[in-house]
């Protein structure tokens, strides 16, 4: 037993569960490399001032829950807790919105951390699948993004899941429904902390999960009656996109995502396996975050995933995804002779893009077959002396058990023919 354990709040992935993970996370970018976003990786810490201004010091991810220190040199920083903000500074960086090709379009993948209460769907290390369309201001690509990740979850046979649609409105109109829905907050029954949010950002209080306060926004004012003409226009062209391209969502004049920096569109995928973490992702248009982080006026949108969530999700419906085997070949040599002749060969399947593996460590012939028998492979090639004497190696079909002797030269050709 080892002296180390995984911090509270994490989790190793290990194999075989940890194909799953790949399988979701393949699954969930296929969509969008297919339509032009490309790949983007960026550290796991920044300046904390980054999602300080970024995400906002309101919300609980900063307040509360952002993993921030010092460094030796005095550096002030923090662990991600979120994509959004770290792929815009690097486009920024970069300079990828000058290039003259927008939107630019990125995806990513990795790991963020928040400190919390760690309970089923809630880590304080997760991971997520991410995309952002930085620098156009288009209802097409709201439509576009939301669609994506509708086909993601359906690629991998998910059906339970439902999508959220709102819209916050923008610098125009938001701040007309700020100062009714602070009058509104100002007459409840709320402790202290909850009234100084709703100074700061009343937004945040409708997003509040506890009971006690749901009760009291019952009749709290909505948005979607603020909205400014421009703002009911692009959100109805947004409906319409996306229910012409056959994707169902519902209307929810109550979403809100817990990031101060989301205007107009605004969404969540959410799934009823999950209890009360029902939210596998979300996202949304963040037409000002650029001029928050100190860069120039750019519109985009994006989401995130959770993956942690979505194979959640996949269990919750019984899903099981089709994931092939590690290994197809598998060697077992009997000998020193057969082991060098073997090993060469698989190193040839391998060049061929064949997946194989060999049994390792000098094991009998019985133990040599439990490993191929535990890997997985669909066939087994097996080889001593008296094979080598006749020029031929036995490759056995692990699934019907057949064994025939095959010409060493005819490996490659009889073992691509099993696999056809």
């Amino acid at each position: 037993m080892s002296t180390f354990k995984a911090p509270k709040g994490t989790y190793d992935l290990i194999p075989p569960h940890s194909a799953k993970y790949l399988a979701v996370r393949d699954a969930i970018s296929g969509p969008l490399r297919k339509s032009g976003y490309g790949y983007v990786e960026t550290p796991g810490f920044e300046d904390v001032n980054l999602f300080a201004r970024g995400v906002g010091e309101s919300t609980d991810i900063v307040s509360k829950e952002m993993y921030a220190f010092e460094t030796k040199g005095g550096d002030k920083l923090a662990l991600r807790p979120e994509g959004t903000a770290s792929v815009l500074r690097a486009a920024l960086e970069a300079n990828l919105h000058k290039q003259g090709n927008l939107p630019v379009k990125l995806w990513y993948s990795g790991s963020y951390y928040r400190y919390e209460r760690p309970q089923k769907g809630r880590y304080r290390h997760f991971s997520q699948v991410g995309a952002e369309a930085i620098g156009a201001e288009d209802p097409a690509l709201d439509a576009e993004l939301i669609i994506l990740a509708d086909q993601a979850y359906r690629s991998l046979g998910l059906r339970n899941f439902r999508i959220l649609l709102n819209s916050l409105g923008d610098k125009e109109c938001r701040p007309v429904y700020r100062e009714a829905l602070q009058t509104f907050l100002r007459g409840l029954d709320l402790d202290e902390d909850t009234l100084r949010r709703a100074e700061i950002n009343p937004l945040r209080v409708l997003d509040d999960k506890r009971e006690a306060v749901q009760k009291q926004l019952t009749d709290a004012p909505l948005l979607r009656d603020y909205l400014c003409d421009a703002c009911k226009a692009y959100h109805e062209e947004v409906r319409a996109l996306i229910t012409a391209a056959g994707v169902v969502f519902e209307d929810d004049a109550k979403l809100v995502r817990g990031l101060d920096y989301y205007t107009r569109t605004t969404f969540e995928f959410v799934h009823g396996g999950l209890g009360s973490q029902s939210a596998v992702g979300g996202g949304g248009r963040y037409d000002g975050l650029s001029e928050m982080i100190g860069g120039p006026a750019l519109p985009s949108v994006g989401w995130a995933l959770g993956v942690d969530r979505t194979v959640l999700a996949l269990e919750a419906e019984g899903v099981e995804l089709d994931i092939p085997a590690a290994t197809s070949v598998f060697a077992v040599a009997i000998g020193d002779e057969a082991r060098r002749l073997l090993f060469g060969k698989v190193t040839e399947l391998r060049k061929e893009g064949i997946a194989a593996d060999f049994s390792f460590g000098g094991k009998g012939l019985k133990g040599a077959m439990k490993d191929a028998n535990r890997s997985g492979a669909r066939l087994a090639v097996v080889a001593g002396e008296r094979d080598l004497a006749e020029g031929v190696v036995q490759l056995k079909d692990m699934e019907s058990g057949e064994q025939q002797a095959v010409p060493v030269d005819g490996l490659l050709d009889a073992v691509r023919a099993k696999l056809a």
